[in-house]
């Protein structure tokens, strides 16, 4: 990996009901950010939120919301590899993106290189349950995992909620992550937000940039920004608050595991994916693949007050 600047950018969807010219004025608001991001940081990645190119919930049927996006490469995406390629950077794109029949959609992150091409795709494979299509959402999860090498480093990609999920990250940073992508239009809080990136870079020892969604969607959703930038130690180098606009940090791999803490002179010796205990991970393959829940109810099984 090189050091490089990377940036996260967080943006107000277009107001309204959700219909075409929503999506093109989306496109063309990110580009109009990004450009004037780029301009005064310099940044050769650019993290957009989560479904950027829509909002994240379309209040509109799933037929409907895969007749407004198409395949990628295709319609939906292809401002964004202009804007790329106009700019030289790699950018990550949150999207909706077509399935191969008219219903199945895809909540996905897209990486385009410095020439606008697309140089890796993700589907979330961990809609959240409003979403999902499982219990009656729009969302048709993800099956795989997604590791691009570029000119930079090696970029995962995670997309909000699988920031719960340990086992994601993991397996790409084992796969040779350096740096993990994760547009996100999270609701649940601030605190939980900052909670798991920062537990996905330490755990893994990746940085993590975080693109999270701001202003309202195109169903009333009100989003609190808080895009955020994370080190290896898990600190926190650049976060934003709810406005729109973004954070810059550089990532320097020099400096990534220099010292046990922030500034520390005391280095450190552990590395959390070398120290891995193998024996015991294989020994319990079968409960960690094995179904599960919790013993607590949820709150949906709580009566309200």
């Amino acid at each position: 990996m090189k050091a490089f600047t990377a940036a996260a950018v967080q943006l107000n969807p277009a107001q309204g009901p959700l219909v075409a010219a929503s999506i093109t004025a989306n496109a063309e608001h990110a580009a109009q950010v990004v450009r004037e991001c780029v301009a005064a940081t310099r940044a050769e990645v650019v993290v957009l939120p989560e479904s950027v190119t829509t909002g994240f919930t379309p209040g509109i049927p799933v037929e409907e919301l895969w007749d407004l996006v198409s395949e990628v490469p295709g319609p939906i995406i292809e401002p964004y590899q202009q804007l790329a390629a106009d700019l030289g950077i790699h950018l990550c794109v949150g999207t909706y993106r077509r399935g191969p029949e008219r219903g199945v959609v895809y909540n996905s992150a897209v990486l385009l290189g410095r020439d606008g091409a697309v140089l890796g795709v993700y589907d979330k494979t961990h809609p959240f349950w409003s979403e999902s299509s499982q219990r009656g959402g729009w969302v048709t999860p993800g099956t795989t995992v997604s590791v691009v090498e570029t000119d930079l480093g090696t970029f995962g990609m995670i997309i909000c909620f699988d920031g719960d999920y340990p086992e994601l990250s993991r397996i790409q940073a084992v796969r040779g992550a350096e740096v993990i992508l994760r547009p996100s239009a999270l609701l649940r809080s601030a605190d939980l937000w900052e909670l798991t990136s920062r537990a996905r870079a330490y755990d893994n020892h990746v940085f993590v940039v975080g693109a999270n969604a701001t202003g309202i969607d195109p169903a009333g959703v009100i989003y609190f920004g808080n895009s955020h930038i994370v080190t290896p130690t898990a600190n926190i180098i650049a976060r934003a608050a709810s406005h729109e606009g973004w954070v810059a940090a550089r990532l320097d791999p020099e400096q990534a595991l220099g010292s046990l803490t922030q500034g520390s002179n005391i280095g450190q010796g552990f590395d959390h994916l070398r120290d891995r205990n193998l024996d015991l991970i294989r020994g319990h393959r079968a409960e960690l693949e094995g179904e599960a829940k919790t013993s607590f109810p949820h709150g949906s099984a709580i009566p309200s007050c």
